[in-house]
């Protein structure tokens, strides 16, 4: 489906705002090691970016849509194991650009043509990191959704990567790109409530249970295999696929990665903090009684030594909210709180509860963008990406960023999972005299599928 001359002056006008918007989370620059020449394939300035999404179920699938919708980017490659999806998001995806994208099941495939600028992973958990891998190797950009690895050691292969290969790796946490969001961290960080010492995150939700799977034939629409990629090899059932991955420690990383990634990304920003001093979890899979392994209700306590602390609670399964919003986070400090919910806004209160100044979301869309609002906010941070690979402008979350707020999970997974309170080297995040947890900082793979930098 074309656009007309006018639609694109609107969305032109659309991605200014946006843009303009971007530069309070960015500072100037150029990223450290960054040339143009490290790549395979220069981009013009004026040329749109060639995308290929991996993993177009779900979110996978909104995030196809949204590239294909700004005016700098085109999807040319739709990667999936599941045909029905990759059939979906193909026809989706041309009806919004005018353009077929090539049906590859297989990224590693797409990974060889010259004609891919950046790959984006919205696939499951088990699959972020070593796709990551594959793509910089390959000499492409990666847009990765959150989390950034399955387990910290993955974590630290992405850092290690991004500075051997120099190319761009933005994580998927888009908050950081959100204008309202970033100007309440910097309230925050410039004192609009005192000196800041705690932060509270949450996220609820009403989640049904997932039964209990049985063992069966693997529909021929899924190519199991691939899906399974780089985990040790296990049965199919048929409670898996396609999003109860999640709650299975073999492919998935909880709520606590699944959605506290973002309000733990936020706090550790707005405290102005990376790896923490002690670690602590406590919660359990209370609702049902099914095949869900990982905590449906968890709450992860996150000390820096003397300076601040940070809690984040999960509730899967009562979707009882808090402060009014089933997700957010609220800052204290000396002299007040400010609370940022689940969208582009946020408020400022006095030690005395009352509404010090509200900031609502501003950002206006037109009809004709056929963007919703989410996908309106969510372009500033694709924006910041293709001015990173572009321009060498610093990423609102690079993968040096990105790595640290996952580890703040995954620690409090590793805590929960072994029911200890973790001592943490300061310096480098790591977990200190205690072997049981060290065990979890890495997993196992299927033999012939282990990443590497």
């Amino acid at each position: 489906m074309k656009t007309h001359r006018k639609d694109h002056s609107e969305r032109r006008d659309f991605l200014k705002k946006a843009l303009a918007g971007s530069a309070v989370m960015t500072f100037g620059g150029v990223l450290p090691g960054f040339s143009a020449k490290s790549y395979k394939r220069v981009i013009g300035a004026n040329e749109k970016i060639s995308i290929g999404v991996m993993g177009v179920n779900s979110r996978g699938l909104a995030l196809a849509q949204n590239f294909a919708l700004q005016p700098n980017s085109e999807v040319n490659f739709i990667c999936d194991v599941d045909t029905r999806a990759a059939e979906k998001a193909i026809d989706v995806i041309n009806k919004i650009q005018g353009k077929k994208p090539a049906d590859v099941p297989d990224f590693r495939k797409a990974l060889e043509s010259k004609d891919m600028d950046a790959l984006v992973v919205a696939a499951p958990d088990h699959w972020h990191a070593p796709a990551a891998l594959l793509a910089s190797k390959a000499g492409k950009h990666v847009y990765l959704e959150k989390p950034c690895s399955h387990n910290p050691n993955e974590g630290e292969m992405l850092v290690a990567a991004a500075k051997k290969y120099k190319n761009v790796i933005q994580m998927g946490n888009q908050r950081r790109s959100w204008p309202n969001v970033a100007k309440g961290i910097k309230e925050v960080q410039n004192g609009a409530i005192g000196r800041a010492y705690f932060a509270k995150g949450w996220y609820t939700n009403n989640r049904p249970s997932i039964g209990t799977g049985k063992v069966t034939p693997v529909p021929q629409w899924l190519n199991f295999d691939l899906w399974q990629g780089p985990a040790p090899r296990k049965a199919f059932k048929d409670n898996l696929i396609h999003y109860n991955w999640h709650w299975f420690w073999h492919w998935g990383t909880a709520e606590s990665l699944n959605n506290g990634t973002h309000m733990l990304d936020l706090m550790r920003w707005g405290l102005q903090v990376d790896y923490p001093t002690k670690v602590s979890s406590d919660g359990g899979r209370y609702r049902y009684q099914d095949d869900w392994e990982t905590p449906d209700t968890q709450v992860i306590n996150l000390e820096f030594g003397n300076k601040c602390a940070m809690t984040w609670e999960g509730r899967s399964c009562n979707g009882r909210t808090n402060e009014g919003s089933s997700v957010g986070l609220v800052f204290y400090g000396e002299n007040g709180s400010l609370q940022i919910d689940g969208g582009n806004s946020y408020k400022i209160f006095g030690l005395d509860n009352k509404l010090v100044k509200e900031v609502k979301n501003d950002i206006e869309i037109n009809a004709r963008d056929r963007m919703n609002p989410s996908q309106a906010l969510d372009a500033f941070h694709f924006q910041n990406f293709f001015d990173a690979i572009k321009k060498g402008t610093p990423l609102a979350s690079d993968i040096d960023s990105g790595h640290k707020s996952t580890l703040l999970c995954q620690l409090g997974n590793i805590a929960y999972r072994t029911r200890t309170t973790l001592d943490i080297d300061p310096a480098t995040g790591r977990i200190k005299n205690n072997k049981e947890a060290q065990k979890l900082w890495k997993r196992e793979y299927q033999k012939g599928w282990e990443p590497t930098v």
